[in-house]
C-alpha cells in the first residue's frame, strides 16, 4: 500500500491555513514552535505583491508594434481606421469611459454573441487585451 505524499514530507493536513502561520487566526506565536522564521511570512508578502506585477507586465516592443497594427488595422476595419465608429462601435476614451477593463476584456477575448464582433482569444492574451485597452483609454496611438 503506498503511503500518502503529505505522510511521507512530514505535513500535517489540519484543515487550518493559520496552522502555516500565514493565515487567519495565527497570533505570530506559533511561528517559533513549528521551526518556521518571519522570512517565510515575508517570503509569502512579497509573492503576493511582486505576482501581479509579473501577470500585468507590458508586452515586449516587438509585441506591442504587432498589436498596435492589429489595433488599427483589424480592429479598424469595423470601429473605423480612427476608431471613431464604423461598424462597430467607437474605441474612444470618452465612449470607453463607463465600460469596466474586464468587461472590454470579455468582449476582446469572447467577442460579443448576436453582432460581427469576434473572439480574438486564439490571437491574444488577456495580458495582452489588457494593454490594448490602456492603449485605446489613453488616446495616443502607439
Amino acid at each position: 500500500m503506498m503511503s500518502h505524499p503529505r505522510r511521507e514530507w512530514g505535513i500535517k493536513n489540519t484543515g487550518h491555513i493559520g496552522e502555516l502561520g500565514v493565515g487567519p487566526g495565527d497570533s505570530g506565536k506559533g511561528m517559533k514552535q513549528r521551526g518556521c522564521g518571519a522570512m517565510v511570512k515575508l517570503k509569502c508578502l512579497a509573492g503576493v505583491f511582486l505576482i501581479p506585477t509579473l501577470v500585468w507586465a507590458d508586452p515586449d516592443p516587438d509585441r506591442q508594434a504587432e498589436l498596435a497594427y492589429l489595433l488599427y488595422q483589424d480592429c479598424g476595419s469595423c470601429h473605423g481606421m480612427t476608431l471613431k465608429g464604423g461598424l462597430g462601435p467607437p474605441l474612444l476614451p470618452e465612449t470607453l469611459r463607463n465600460r469596466s477593463d474586464e468587461a472590454l476584456v470579455a468582449a476582446i477575448m469572447d467577442g460579443r454573441p448576436g453582432t460581427p464582433m469576434p473572439p480574438w482569444r486564439t490571437l491574444l492574451s488577456k495580458q495582452e487585451a489588457r494593454w490594448l485597452i490602456s492603449v485605446l483609454r489613453s488616446g495616443d496611438r502607439p
